[in-house]
């Protein structure tokens, strides 16, 4: 009895959400931007998420002119959805709205060419490569153990081989795009404004000041405060209430 009384409560929870998501899209065709992001909220709050939902989410905020809730909207479609070219477009535009100008600080070097490889495909993809690869290494085993002929089990060694370090290098980059994404501590500016200070103290020094939607990276929490990095690499402290961190 017990069983059927969870079943019905999961088979109506997802019921719930898609028609939260469904009315929710047509609230926001209908110009109700505040009455959509409540409904997308609501599903949101049935532990559902997906990548469309947040960008969805993003689009209202944008039209409602909240620059902040928008862009850590995009960011969060983007975490589930690395490679949606539609959120990443609309951020850009959201990002137009912010007051700080922070510049990039470009990587150089072993470290970029190895980012720009990894950071071609998300952590999962590259894990799917390396199946598929090791699914090819099988069937030229196969093929090399069942051959007859010496130049044939030749060519099938040696595409053995190669697609060995194939499968090693996926591996690798697989794992390394895994590290560098629980590494990473991606945040957006809610406050209005908010000091950057030296310490973690209010009585410290300010270092310079943020702005609403700026993106920053977390490093470190001490109690109320986080030590954050901009993209130029400048650090410093700022009271945690004034930021969101994307992957919450």
């Amino acid at each position: 009895m017990k069983n059927i009384f969870y079943l019905l409560l999961l088979v109506s929870q997802v019921f719930f959400a898609q028609t939260g998501f469904e009315r929710g899209n047509d609230l926001y065709k209908s110009g109700k931007y505040e009455l959509a992001v409540k409904e997308y909220e609501s599903v949101l709050e049935t532990n559902k998420e997906s990548a469309q939902l947040y960008f969805n989410l993003g689009n209202c905020y944008y039209k409602l002119q909240q620059t902040a809730p928008s862009i850590y909207n995009y960011e969060k479609a983007l975490v589930l959805d690395p490679t949606n070219k539609e959120a990443l477009n609309n951020i850009k535009f959201a990002q137009k709205r912010t007051i700080d100008e922070i510049k990039v600080m470009p990587k150089v070097g072993f470290a970029k060419l190895l980012r720009d490889f990894t950071g071609i495909y998300p952590f999962d993809t590259w894990a799917y490569i390396s199946i598929g690869f090791a699914f090819l290494f099988l069937a030229l085993f196969i093929g090399y153990y069942f051959s007859q002929r010496g130049v044939i089990k030749r060519v099938f060694f040696s595409g053995m081989f190669i697609v060995l370090l194939f499968v090693l290098m996926s591996v690798v980059a697989a794992f390394f795009e895994k590290s560098h994404f629980d590494n990473e501590r991606p945040a957006i500016v809610f406050a209005e404004s908010a000091d950057v200070r030296s310490e973690p103290q209010k009585a410290s020094n300010s270092i310079f000041m943020l702005h609403e939607g700026t993106k920053v990276y977390v490093e470190e929490t001490l109690d109320n405060w986080k030590k954050i990095q901009l993209t130029d690499g400048t650090e410093g402290w700022i009271d945690s209430k004034a930021i969101k961190e994307v992957k919450d």
